[in-house]
């Protein structure tokens, strides 16, 4: 793990050189496959070592914490690296009962998502009603960009309060269309955003050949299964190691519906997927994340998706990376 922290700080300096707009981090507790368990500390190394590059959290999941923690330490981001922190917010909680026991959290904390968040933004805007004597310092006044990562209600939290949402298929195309569209037709403009904003996200890999683009999948596809069968996401392996295994049916079927869904190709057949998406979504950004055991490919990916973002990507649309 020591490993992938400091691989995802290099990986964050080679995003920023290839011209990517922002780089975002994520947070997952006691899962042996994902180091990302802090996301405001990593965002905080990464924005050292970058000049450039946009450094958010995709996102820090605001029923796990306390508000004016939140608040605070986003507070600290946006004074030390000002004009370049993202506070991307989520609703989920822990993902196994003993993981919310350790965070102090139940199921049903998530419930309360839309009263911590309108506490988190009052800390900034110094006008929050919970704790009015309370002020989180040096957060009250900043503004570092609040995005809500739609899971659940996330896009109609987003759209209430007027914030950017970010938003994934993660469950299929149509879901994520109808949260959009729910979102746009409910947002009310605030001293966050003027109008409504969509980051879509999405897993894309590029290489020479459709079938390599396709093997750049199966890596994190193989942790998929194994985490619905085993009950942990493991670390990731080498991609002749997954090819050479011997599933269950089960295994296999998951396997399966893991690699499927992602957009991956060759250059131009990526530069044609892509522009289909951002018409369907009406999309201002695009966000992509690529998981692969080897880091050489999944620089590689990167590189010839920037090349794509710059050739065909209209000027309104912007392309990030999430590490």
């Amino acid at each position: 793990m020591p490993l992938a922290l400091r691989d995802t700080v290099r990986f964050a300096q080679q995003a920023e050189a290839l011209g990517y707009h922002r780089f975002w981090v994520s947070e997952h507790h006691s899962v042996p496959g994902v180091a990302g368990s802090a996301p405001t500390v990593l965002a905080a190394a990464v924005a050292a070592a970058t000049s450039r590059i946009r450094v958010g959290t995709g996102g820090v999941m605001l029923p796990n914490h306390r508000p004016l923690v939140v608040a605070e330490q986003f507070g600290v981001l946006e004074a030390l690296f000002p004009g370049r922190i993202d506070m991307g917010l989520g609703r989920s909680v822990g993902f196994t009962d003993g993981v919310r026991r350790a965070l102090g959290r139940d199921k049903e904390a998530a419930e309360d998502f839309g009263a911590q968040l309108t506490e988190l933004l009052g800390y900034f805007t110094g006008d929050q009603q919970v704790h009015p004597e309370v002020h989180a310092w040096p957060a009250e006044g900043l503004r570092p960009p609040a995005f809500v990562l739609a899971t659940g209600a996330g896009a109609d939290h987003a759209a209430a309060l007027g914030l950017p949402l970010a938003i994934g298929a993660i469950r299929g195309e149509e879901p994520m269309l109808s949260a959009i569209e729910r979102y746009r037709a409910g947002f009310r403009p605030s001293v966050w955003s003027p109008r409504p904003y969509v980051v879509v996200s999405g897993t894309v890999a590029v290489a020479g050949t459709p079938e390599n683009a396709r093997r750049l999948l199966v890596s994190e596809s193989w942790s998929s299964a194994y985490s619905r069968t085993h009950g942990t996401f493991p670390p990731l392996v080498p991609t002749h190691e997954v090819e050479s295994l011997r599933m269950s049916a089960r295994e296999r079927s998951f396997f399966d519906a893991a690699l499927e869904g992602h957009i991956h190709g060759t250059a131009d057949e990526v530069a044609v997927a892509l522009a289909a998406l951002a018409g369907r979504t009406g999309a201002d950004e695009i966000m992509v994340t690529t998981s692969t055991f080897d880091r050489a490919e999944l620089l590689d990916s990167f590189t010839r998706l920037a090349a794509v973002a710059g050739l065909t990507a209209p000027e309104d649309l912007r392309v990030a990376s999430a590490g």
